[in-house]
């Protein structure tokens, strides 16, 4: 037999599930689910990242055979099915490259501008800018390539960005501004890097200047 304490508790504790129990039932469930929704997705998210590695281990090893239709099979796979991973952007600078360097200026620049619209990183988005800007500067868009390297960008980039201004805007004739710009370019490059050299003659061909 309880006592009475015991049967008053027993009887707060009937009370309290006849009022709650449903809502700790769903509280429970909702818990467990969310549990087993975050590792689901956990799960998938890295099984999508080795799968996405794979294939790009794979497109590198295309790229070393020059394999460029197995390239662009793999590319174009990586891009369709995995574009919020790294492997889509980085990817769509491969097939820019290999489009590039066979004539097909067009592909390489919708390649880069997927490559900028799509990619997480930063920095990886600023190469793709960079590249960018260097294929308008081929093409004579001129104006075009100065708004993609007017973008503001991390302190790694900040050299190279002003070298292939300097580069657009002495292709216009603007040669003021052109030294302007090997000259910041020199200022923000590291003291041993050989890309010096090469801007330094890029400015001096420029001459003094007034």
């Amino acid at each position: 037999m309880y006592d009475l304490e015991e049967q008053e508790s027993i009887d707060a504790l009937k009370h309290f599930w006849n009022q709650y129990g449903r809502l700790v039932i769903t509280a429970a469930v909702a818990f467990v689910v969310g549990v087993a929704g975050i590792q689901g997705w956990n799960y998938w998210t890295r099984t999508q990242a080795e799968r996405a590695s794979a294939l790009f281990g794979r497109l590198e090893e295309a790229e070393r055979k020059s394999d460029l239709n197995e390239m662009r099979r793999l590319g174009a796979e990586l891009i369709d099915k995995y574009p919020r991973s790294a492997y889509g952007p980085m990817a769509a600078l491969v097939l820019a490259k290999t489009n590039y360097l066979n004539a097909d200026r067009a592909g390489a620049a919708k390649q880069l501008q997927w490559a900028v619209d799509h990619a997480g990183d930063e920095d990886l988005r600023a190469l793709a800018r960079l590249r960018l800007a260097g294929v308008l500067l081929d093409d004579k868009k001129y104006d075009e390539a100065l708004r993609l390297l007017e973008t503001k960008t991390s302190d790694a980039f900040v050299a190279p960005y002003a070298d292939l201004r300097g580069d657009v805007l002495a292709a216009q004739g603007k040669a003021a501004e052109a030294r302007a710009a090997y000259r910041q370019a020199l200022d923000k490059i590291a003291a041993g890097d050989p890309l010096r050299n090469v801007i330094q003659v890029k400015l001096d061909a420029l001459g003094p200047g007034k």
